[in-house]
C-alpha cells in the first residue's frame, strides 16, 4: 500500500512537470498539439486528487502519502511529502483550475502559445508542492517561486500598458515580506537543528522567541493573503491580468497567506498566536468594512471583485484566529469557495472583455436582454459572493462567525457588517453591468457565451451548488486536523 501511495503522490508531482517539458521539442508553429498535450497533462493532474481522497483516512490527523527525499543530508533539510485534511482540499483546488485556465487561454494566447503553456504547468507543479511540503525551508523556497510565473503571465499576456508595473509590484511585495519568513526558519534550524515540521512543531520556544518568529513569518503571510495595508498590489495585478491570469491568482496564490497561518504560524506559536489576536482582529475588520466600501467607488469591473477578494480574505483570517473548532473549521471552506466564486466572477468579467474591450462599469448595461445566457451564470456567481443560502461561501462565512463571536462579540459583529457591504455591492455590481439600459453607442458586439465558455462555466456552478447544498463532505475530511490543530495549539 506505500508503494502505491508513493506512486499516487509523485504521480501528482510529476505529471505537470512532465507536461510543461513535452511542448519544449514541439516547433511553435504547431500550436494546436502544444495546446492538446498542456490540457492532458492538466486533465491527468486532476485525476489523481479523488483517488487520493478516496484512500484518505479521515479518522487520523497525521499526513498521509508521506514520502521523504534526502536533499541536503548535512544541514537535515529532507523533501517531506504529504497531505492532510487541511491540505487535501487545496490541492484539489489547484488541480481543477490549471485546465480551466488552460482553456480560458486556448484561443486567446496566439503569442508564445508554447510558453503559456509551460508556465501554467509549472505553476501548477509548484502550487501541488506547496500544500504538500513539510519541511520549513522548503516550504520558504517553493511558495517564494510560486510568483515566478505569474510575474511572467501578468508581465507577457497582460492587457495593459501598465502591466509590467503591476507584474513588479507583485513580485516585489510578495519577496519583501517573505526575508522576515527566511530569517526565522534560519533561527528554527539553529535551535532544533532540523527543519522537520513535525520535529519543529513539538519543539518548546520560549515566549519572547515566539513572538519574534510569529511576528516574522506574519510579515510574509499577511502580503500573500493580502491584509491592509499590504493590499495594494492584488488590485493591480488583477487588472492588468490576462483572464487566466486573474482566475488563477484568485483561486490559489491568495491561499498561500492562510494556508502559511494554519500550517505554520498556528500551530507552532501558539502562545503568540493567542497574544497576538487582537492585532490580527484590528486590520482584518477594518479591513472588511474598509474595502468592501471601496468596492462601491470603483469604475473598473475587476477592481471591483479584487476588493471583494481582499474583503473575504480578512473575513477568513478573523476565523483562523478565533480559537475553536468552528472559526479554524470553518476558515477552510470560504477558501476553497472564494477560489470558485471569484473565479467564475473573473470569468464572466472576461466574456464581456473579450467582446467589448473594455472593462470601464459605465459602459455596460442592458445585456440581460442581449445574451441572456451570461446575465444567468453572473447572477448565480453573484449570489455565491454575497453568501446566499445554498452557496458554497454561506456555511463556512456561517461558522466564522459563530467562531468569532464566542471570541469578540464585536469583531463578529463588524464582520457581519462586512457581508451586508458584500451583499451590496454584489447586486451593484450585476445591476450596472447586467441590468439597465442598452448602451449601443458604445457596445457594438454581442453574442452569447460560446460551447467552450458554457463549459468552462459549468463545473464552478456545479461545485458552488454542491458545496452549499451537502457540504458534509468537507468537514468530515478536515474535522480531525482541524481538532488536532486547536488542541495542539493549546486553544481547548
Amino acid at each position: 500500500m506505500l508503494e502505491q501511495w508513493y506512486f499516487d503522490l509523485s504521480g501528482l508531482i510529476l505529471s505537470p512537470v512532465l507536461g510543461s517539458i513535452t511542448p519544449l521539442f514541439i516547433p511553435n508553429s504547431r500550436i494546436r498539439p502544444i495546446r492538446l498535450i498542456g490540457l492532458c497533462a492538466s486533465l491527468i493532474t486532476f485525476l489523481y486528487p479523488p483517488v487520493l481522497r478516496i484512500q484518505f483516512d479521515p479518522s487520523t490527523a497525521k499526513s498521509q502519502f508521506v514520502e521523504s527525499l534526502r536533499w541536503l543530508p548535512y544541514e537535515n533539510i529532507n523533501l517531506d511529502l504529504g497531505i492532510d485534511g487541511i491540505s487535501l482540499f487545496c490541492v484539489i483546488l489547484t488541480t481543477f483550475l490549471i485546465p480551466i485556465c488552460i482553456l480560458v487561454g486556448w484561443s486567446g494566447m496566439r503569442s508564445y502559445g508554447k510558453e503559456y503553456i509551460t508556465a501554467s504547468l509549472i505553476r501548477e507543479f509548484l502550487m501541488i508542492v506547496v500544500f504538500c511540503i513539510l519541511d520549513p525551508v522548503l516550504f520558504y523556497v517553493f511558495p517564494e517561486s510560486v510568483p515566478i510565473p505569474m510575474f511572467i503571465i501578468i508581465g507577457v499576456w497582460g492587457s495593459r500598458q501598465r502591466k509590467i508595473k503591476a507584474a513588479y509590484q507583485f513580485f516585489l511585495y510578495t519577496l519583501l515580506g517573505s526575508v522576515f519568513m527566511l530569517l526565522a526558519i534560519l533561527l528554527i534550524l539553529l535551535q532544533t537543528g532540523t527543519t522537520d515540521l513535525q520535529i519543529s512543531l513539538t519543539t518548546e520556544f520560549s515566549e519572547r522567541r515566539q513572538i519574534f518568529l510569529w511576528i516574522a513569518s506574519f510579515a510574509s503571510f499577511a502580503v500573500k493573503v493580502p491584509m491592509v495595508p499590504v493590499h495594494i498590489w492584488l488590485p493591480e495585478a488583477h487588472v492588468e491580468a490576462p483572464t487566466a491570469g486573474s482566475v488563477i491568482l484568485a483561486g490559489i496564490p491568495l491561499k498561500l497567506g492562510t494556508y502559511g497561518f494554519l500550517r505554520f504560524s498556528i500551530p507552532m506559536f501558539p502562545e503568540a498566536t493567542l497574544c497576538s489576536t487582537p492585532f490580527i482582529y484590528t486590520p482584518s475588520a477594518i479591513a472588511i468594512i474598509y474595502t468592501s466600501s471601496t468596492t462601491l467607488r470603483q469604475i473598473d469591473l475587476k477592481k471591483i471583485i479584487a476588493y471583494s477578494s481582499v474583503a473575504h480574505m480578512n473575513l477568513v483570517t478573523i476565523g483562523m484566529f478565533s480559537p475553536n473548532i468552528q472559526g479554524i473549521g470553518g476558515s477552510i471552506l470560504p477558501m476553497s469557495s472564494h477560489g470558485l466564486v471569484s473565479s467564475a466572477l473573473f470569468l464572466c468579467v472576461g466574456v464581456l472583455y473579450d467582446r467589448h474591450k473594455t472593462r470601464l462599469v459605465r459602459y455596460y448595461g442592458g445585456s440581460v436582454s442581449t445574451m441572456p445566457n451570461l446575465p444567468t451564470i453572473f447572477f448565480s456567481s453573484t449570489l455565491a459572493n454575497m453568501s446566499s443560502p445554498g452557496t458554497s461561501s454561506f456555511i463556512g462565512e456561517f461558522l466564522i462567525l459563530v467562531g468569532a463571536f464566542q471570541r469578540n462579540s464585536l469583531v463578529a459583529t463588524l464582520a457581519a457588517l462586512g457581508m451586508i457591504l458584500g451583499a451590496a455591492y454584489s447586486l451593484w455590481l450585476y445591476n450596472r453591468a447586467v441590468s439597465g439600459n442598452l448602451k449601443p453607442d458604445f457596445l457594438h458586439k454581442f453574442s452569447d457565451p460560446n460551447g467552450r465558455e458554457v463549459s468552462i462555466f459549468i463545473p464552478f456552478l456545479v461545485g458552488v451548488v454542491w458545496m452549499g447544498v451537502h457540504p458534509k463532505v468537507f468537514p468530515d475530511c478536515m474535522h480531525t486536523s482541524v481538532s488536532n490543530l486547536v488542541q495542539h495549539g493549546k486553544f481547548h
